[in-house]
């Protein structure tokens, strides 16, 4: 299962997604999505990814005094079903990997932008990815009530 997502987003943080269609893996054409309810669910967690880490890079520039016109991320979601398939029966989790391509649109000198390569490490959604997170789940009996 393959994935892919590109963000792109200017330095007055207006921002557009594109897709590839996930129903066909091997499809190279990307589309605009509109309204992100379009998304798969690994569509909507590499938008998060990717809209996290362009917001990060936009205000730390923004704060540093850089010429950063414009951030692209492509980003790709997999599974590695190569080594996950030998023992398909056993596997309890599976091999998943983002691949993530940054291209950054401004007049930077190169040592910019190593240090902009480095502080979009600093992500929140990024570290949370890295570092893993627990998730606590429980049910519940009633449903939240709406302020009205």
């Amino acid at each position: 299962m393959t994935e892919r997502l590109i963000l792109r987003q200017n330095d007055r943080f207006e921002t557009e997604f594109l897709t590839t269609d996930p129903h066909q893996p091997d499809s190279e054409e990307f589309q605009p999505r509109a309204n992100l309810h379009e998304l798969t669910p690994y569509g909507l967690f590499l938008a998060g990814l990717a809209g996290c880490t362009s917001i990060v890079l936009h205000t730390y520039a923004q704060n540093h005094g850089l010429n950063l016109h414009q951030v692209e991320l492509r980003l790709t979601y997999d599974r590695v079903f190569d080594e996950d398939c030998e023992k398909c029966e056993e596997i309890e989790r599976y091999k998943e990997q983002i691949e993530e391509e940054i291209l950054l649109v401004g007049a930077l000198g190169e040592r910019e932008r190593e240090k902009l390569f480095l502080v979009s490490k600093q992500c929140p959604i990024h570290k949370i990815v890295e570092d893993g997170i627990e998730v606590h789940s429980s049910l519940v009996d009633e449903p939240v009530t709406r302020a009205v």
